[in-house]
């Protein structure tokens, strides 16, 4: 029987001497107890040497993975195809089972192997000439970090570590530099408080207050190299009329102390802002084409790790950040937040108030993609990014000018919009409303209620008509009716057009008595 033995330094076939010895199982470990022993047990017939730590990796990644590399199959080649009769003792029954399969070698693996494997490894010093103990211990520390590295899938160009690091501190340092800024503005304002509104920019007045000192010196320093012509003449135009209280040397000095350390700390922070920028487009280059440096390295720092990111579904990294404002949302039954930091991305700050929750949601959905092809892809292109970046970019078009695809149908056509019309709502005056005396005067209007009358009396007389003629003579009535304010005078006529010709009679004599009347009335004048 033939055994193979993996070490750090190779693979070692040892030579069963004794095979009854294995029977013993419980007694085995009596017969490795010296060096003496165990060569009566088993002999080394073949070592193969790794030539170098990438080998040693190499195969042992390949024996963990249940796999032959090529230094295995090689050995077994040379030493073991040679003795084709003989069983191999192997440690790793899965290995064994592929050794068979592709050398169709035949294996054994048991607890009698297990237990002489146990041996072999205790006396291996005296067992594999050739090989110093220091030697092994070294190359078997070598291997295991190695292995542990490969395990972790460990490579100095893929640590996110870095990452949050870098803008934690970026946040830090803005924070502080915030705070030197406004105190070095308030402390040099009580003695130069003009030049405080004329220089905006925090870096450039605190260059241009380290040159200029004591308020005194301004007309004879200068500063084009830091302001603009049109600055500088409006610096020292305020500053001979300025209204600011004298200081100490002393004072001016700490100032300047402090401008130094604005100015340093501002440098340190561009440097830092470059070296977040290089490492995420090495780490997380599609993510960053989507959201950009700053907001896809706060995604990995509030989430821990790339990987983990990557496990985050697009929902949860839409809101990623706005987790109290979500739970007081769920709490008090309200509308949950719809973007969290993905918010100062610049996709969603160049939309309109109305469109950023659709964008948002749109861009954590390709976003999402992109961290996972990032932090789980073998390849390192930002293809991905840049067409989903693309994408949205059209999708953001069509929301703002508001041309969006119908859903139904063949989705190629455009949405129909109605063509504008304006509608004035301005109403026109009507005069007729101001005058509160009646339009026609009364003797008219008895007039004209008194001639339809007549004219109906004479109707009646008449023979009837077939409906055809009085169908005919309605309309035409109908057509010279008067005016609308006449026709309740009407109705109120009515009954009396249907009375007989002897009251129309009654009527008209009336009106003449009442003629002689007045007619007496005058001659007796």
């Amino acid at each position: 029987m033939l055994v193979l033995f993996e070490t750090a330094a190779g693979y070692a076939i040892f030579k069963v001497l004794d095979e009854k010895k294995l029977q013993e199982v419980d007694s085995l470990w009596k017969e490795f107890q010296t060096p003496e022993k165990a060569n009566k047990i088993v002999k080394l017939k073949h070592f193969e040497k790794f030539q170098d730590t990438t080998e040693a990796l190499a195969a042992a990644t390949a024996l963990v993975e249940g796999k032959i590399g090529k230094s295995l199959k090689k050995v077994l080649k040379k030493v073991v195809a040679k003795e084709a009769h003989e069983q191999l003792a192997i440690s790793d029954a899965k290995l064994g089972g592929v050794i068979k399969d592709k050398l169709n070698l035949s294996c054994v693996h048991n607890t009698a192997i297990a237990e002489l494997m146990r041996g072999i490894r205790n006396q291996m010093e005296s067992l594999i000439t050739g090989l110093p103990p220091r030697e092994i211990s070294a190359m078997s520390l070598g291997l295991a970090h190695s292995l542990s590295r490969y395990k972790l899938k460990f490579s100095p160009d893929k640590v996110d570590t870095m990452i949050v690091q870098a803008i934690s501190l970026l946040d830090d340092l803005d924070k502080e530099l915030n705070n030197y800024i406004m105190r070095c503005r308030e402390w040099y304002g009580w003695h130069f408080p003009e030049i405080g509104k004329i220089i905006t920019d925090n870096l450039a007045y605190c260059k241009s207050v380290k040159k200029i000192g004591v308020r005194t010196n301004v007309a004879t320093t200068d500063l084009s190299d830091i302001l603009p012509e049109e600055v500088e003449g409006e610096v020292k135009t305020a500053a001979e009329i300025s209204m600011g209280t004298e200081v100490s040397e002393e004072d001016i000095g700490n100032i300047l102390h402090l401008c130094d350390q604005v100015i340093e700390i501002s440098e340190y922070r561009a440097q830092l802002y470059d070296y977040l920028k290089n490492r995420m487009m090495a780490i997380a280059p599609n993510l960053t084409i989507m959201v950009g440096e700053l907001v896809g390295a706060r995604l990995i720092a509030h989430a821990g790790s790339l990987l983990n990111l990557a496990k985050h579904p697009a929902s949860t990294v839409q809101i990623l950040g706005a987790e109290k404002a979500l739970f007081r949302a769920l709490k008090t039954k309200k509308d949950t937040p719809k973007y969290g930091l993905i918010y100062h991305a610049s996709l969603v700050g160049q939309t309109t108030p109305k469109n950023k929750g659709k964008i948002s949601r749109m861009l954590a959905a390709k976003a999402a993609l992109a961290i996972r092809y990032d932090a789980l892809g073998e390849d390192t292109n930002t293809e991905l990014g840049v067409e989903s970046r693309a994408k949205l970019e059209v999708r953001l078009r069509h929301l703002e000018e508001k041309g969006i695809r119908r859903i139904s149908g063949t989705g190629k056509a455009m949405a129909k919009t109605e063509k504008y019309q304006h509608k004035s709502e301005v109403k026109t005056y009507d005069p007729s409303g101001d005058s509160t005396l009646p339009s026609v005067s009364k003797k008219r209007k008895l007039e004209e209620e008194e001639e339809p009358t007549e004219v109906k009396v004479k109707k009646m007389k008449k023979e009837r008509v077939p409906e055809e003629a009085e169908e005919e003579e309605e309309e035409a009535a109908a057509a010279e009716e008067p005016p609308k304010k006449k026709k309740k005078k009407e109705k109120k006529h009515e009954p009396a057009e249907e009375e007989e010709p002897a009251a129309v009679e009654e009527t008209s004599e009336k009106k003449k008595k009442k003629k002689k009347k007045k007619a007496k009335e005058e001659e007796d004048e």
